[in-house]
């Protein structure tokens, strides 16, 4: 079990829905950086993936990892990031997380079509798990309004849509 907690605000985040980004360190020190689904269950930072992933493989060789979920919203930008150890789960422990993990970004119909859950449950044969040993948030509505009286995200036309 992580031995650090997170703010209740922080796991409410983390518990949305969102596409999160991971970072594992290459081979030659680069950070690889990956768009991921993923689960936050009892402090731990979950995601479902392929043995032969990039993401993967540098996890089985360097042991550390970093999570980042955001929230995208102009004027209300807000985030976390969980780094740590990291480790690759297999076996039907994995499955059993995995499939918790499709299950939050695929409906009842996906999950039960013969054509579509099966294939993400034999793609996805691992799960990453990170214990975080540190976090760190941000929030952009905050600092707009600590820095600028609320006047970037709350004035028409200070922010330009993203794409």
């Amino acid at each position: 079990m992580p031995t650090q907690t997170v703010d209740p605000t922080l796991q409410e985040l983390l518990r949305g829905r969102y596409i999160a980004t991971l970072g594992t360190e290459n081979p030659d020190g680069t950070i690889h950086l990956t768009a991921v689904w993923y689960l936050f269950e009892d402090g731990y930072l979950f995601v479902a993936t392929s043995s032969k992933s990039r993401k993967a493989r540098n996890i089985v060789a360097r042991a550390k990892a970093s999570l980042m979920v955001d929230v995208r919203k102009p004027g209300a930008e807000r985030g976390v990031n969980g780094a740590g150890k990291a480790e690759v789960i297999s076996g039907e422990q994995s499955r059993e997380i995995n499939r918790r993990i499709h299950g939050r970004y695929m409906s009842a119909a996906a999950m039960s079509d013969p054509h579509i859950e099966p294939v993400f449950a034999s793609f996805d044969d691992v799960t990453i798990r990170i214990t975080p040993g540190s976090w760190t948030a941000w929030n952009m509505a905050e600092l707009d309004a600590q820095a600028f009286g609320g006047r970037l995200g709350g004035t028409p036309g200070y922010l330009l849509p993203l794409d």
